[in-house]
């Protein structure tokens, strides 16, 4: 019988709250008391829960959102398109909206998304990932903040996947290199 490996840890749960705490400590000067949060699902889930409440903590309890975004399905690379599977439910028309989502990669999915929220009239647009990996590709637009340089590894945990497993888990981890 063969046994499979699984993914290598590479940020602690204490290591992940700690920088989640970290992030929301820069943001919280920079959102206006009206401002929305906007998640990309599913990955960005567990980490805007994480960032809404430490932003709430100081001082800045954000209105929420979610785009439904794909781009990846069970593959482990951008499809080089994103497909909205649900849009935005609540008005940003003249509002600040941060934009959360678990991983910055190829950015067309966080671009993607500020296209949209910049479409439906929001006065400003600010991005935040957790986890910002090396730029693949020159022209790559950054966040405007990011919790945890990534090494370039498929990752795992806290909100991301491998074909819908592992997003569970508190901690994150990468898949055995090939």
């Amino acid at each position: 019988m063969t046994e499979s490996v699984g993914p290598e840890r590479l940020l602690a749960e204490t290591e992940v709250a700690r920088a989640v705490e970290d992030l929301a400590e820069r943001l919280a000067p920079r959102l206006l008391p009206d401002a929305v949060v906007v998640c990309l699902l599913t990955g960005g889930l567990w980490f805007a829960a994480d960032l809404t409440r430490a932003l709430a903590v100081r001082g800045r309890p954000l209105a929420f959102d979610a785009l439904w975004l794909t781009a990846y399905g069970d593959k482990t690379r951008h499809s080089g398109t994103t497909t909205v599977l649900a849009g935005l439910r609540r008005p940003v028309s003249g509002r600040q909206v941060l934009i959360v989502d678990d991983v910055l990669e190829s950015g067309l999915s966080l671009e993607a998304a500020r296209r949209l929220v910049q479409a439906a009239g929001a006065s400003e647009v600010l991005t935040a990932v957790f986890a910002l990996k090396p730029a693949p590709a020159p022209g790559r637009r950054p966040p405007d903040d990011f919790a945890w340089t990534a090494p370039d590894r498929f990752l795992v945990g806290y909100g991301m996947d491998a074909g819908g497993a592992y997003r569970a888990l508190p901690w994150i981890g990468a898949l055995p290199q090939a």
